[in-house]
Order: structure tokens, then C-alpha cells, then sequence
């Protein structure tokens, strides 16, 4: 119950920052504010796909269905966080491009992030069986290959997509980069706390499955 009042404490805090403290943009102005959530996210659902990476291949070395247990719980979170970059990026070009989605390299590349992952719960949506189970973990590994990509996009391919952080230089004034690292870890706490609800939910629904063989 404490973890759940600090992960409100820090939201609050960051939309005090994003509203409230932080200025607006020069040439967009307040629209700009949706990318203090909009890079959080995207932070988040490459959190929670680097998790299911690792646990995915702890799975497969091992066989331990703990780990099983928490790269399916972390890959519907990072499709959750993917869900919500994709949606405010959107509302967010149409805001600023006039077009609700163009095939930017970023914006694609995402996407295919998220058909992956998709595809990856879609794996583990049917009957428990361990075949199956090992070809999601398989399709884990493989998706998060395409993380990188998508960091890398702008820089590879011609992107409209701006990039306000590089190596060595941030394109913002101290109170937006203070608004901005304040959601990220607002929602980096938020997933934590729906991991630890989600793992507990994935156990719990193990020991009813277990229950109900016994019965038989």
C-alpha cells in the first residue's frame, strides 16, 4: 500500500512540473507539454520489453516458470506503454504535422514493436502448454531486437520525428528537462507497481489452474 501512495505522490508531482512549472515551448507551445508523457511511455515499454528480453532467454536456459511468469507479465505492461506512445505521439502530430499518423521511420518501427509483442500475447493467449510458452519466449527475444532500431531510426533514416536529446546536449530549458525526468520516473514507477500486481495475479491464477487439476 505504501508503494501505491508513492507512485501517486510522483505523478502528482509530475503533472504539477508538466502544467505547472514547466514553460511553454517557444514554436509549439503548450501542445509540447504531451511529450513529457509521450517519452515516458516510450521509456516504459522499452523497460518492460528489455524485461521480457532477459527473462525470456533466463526461461529457456532454465525452464523455471518464474520467468515465464514475469516475461508475460512484463510484455502486456511494455504493450500497454507502447499503446499510449503510439496515441499521444498521434494526438501530438496532429497537433503540430496536421496528420494523426505518417510512416515516419520512428513511428513505423514502433509499430512493428507493437504487432510483435502483440503477437508475443497472442502466443500465451490459449491453453497453457509449454511448447507454446518456449515459442513466445523465442518471439520475445527476437522482438526486442527492433528496440534499438527505433532509438536509432533518426538517426539512420530521414525522420520528421524531433530529437531534443544527444550526446552531450539537451535541446530544452532546465525546468522541462526537471518535468521531464520527473515523469519518467513517475511512470517508471507505475510500472513497477503494476508488475508486482500483474505477477501476483499470474501466480495466483497458477494456483486456481492447480487447484482445479487436483479436483479432477
Amino acid at each position: 500500500m505504501g508503494f501505491g501512495w508513492a507512485v501517486m505522490f510522483l505523478g502528482v508531482v509530475a503533472l504539477a512540473l508538466a502544467f505547472l512549472y514547466a514553460p511553454p515551448e517557444v514554436t509549439m507551445g503548450d501542445r509540447q507539454r504531451i511529450m513529457y508523457f509521450h517519452v515516458a511511455s516510450a521509456w516504459n515499454a522499452y523497460l518492460a520489453f528489455f524485461v521480457v528480453f532477459v527473462s525470456s532467454i533466463l526461461y529457456l536456459r532454465k525452464g523455471e516458470r518464474r520467468w515465464d511468469r514475469l516475461a508475460l507479465s512484463s510484455a502486456e505492461l511494455g504493450v500497454f506503454f507502447t499503446t499510449m506512445a503510439l496515441v499521444s505521439g498521434s494526438i501530438w502530430g496532429r497537433s503540430v504535422w496536421g496528420v494523426w499518423w505518417t510512416w515516419d521511420p520512428r513511428l513505423t518501427t514502433t509499430l512493428i514493436l507493437w504487432f510483435l509483442y502483440l503477437g508475443y500475447l497472442l502466443l500465451r493467449s490459449g491453453e497453457e502448454d509449454p511448447r507454446r510458452a518456449r515459442l513466445a519466449a523465442v518471439l520475445g527475444i527476437i522482438g526486442f531486437v527492433d528496440v534499438p532500431i527505433i532509438h536509432m531510426s533518426v538517426i539512420w533514416w530521414q525522420s520528421l520525428h524531433p530529437v531534443v536529446i544527444r550526446p552531450g546536449k539537451v535541446d530544452m530549458v532546465p525546468p522541462m528537462v526537471l518535468a521531464l525526468v520527473a515523469s519518467v520516473f513517475a511512470f517508471t514507477a507505475l510500472y513497477f507497481y503494476l508488475l508486482r500486481w500483474r505477477l501476483g495475479l499470474e501466480a495466483l491464477r497458477e494456483r486456481m489452474m492447480l487447484l482445479r487439476e487436483r479436483l479432477r
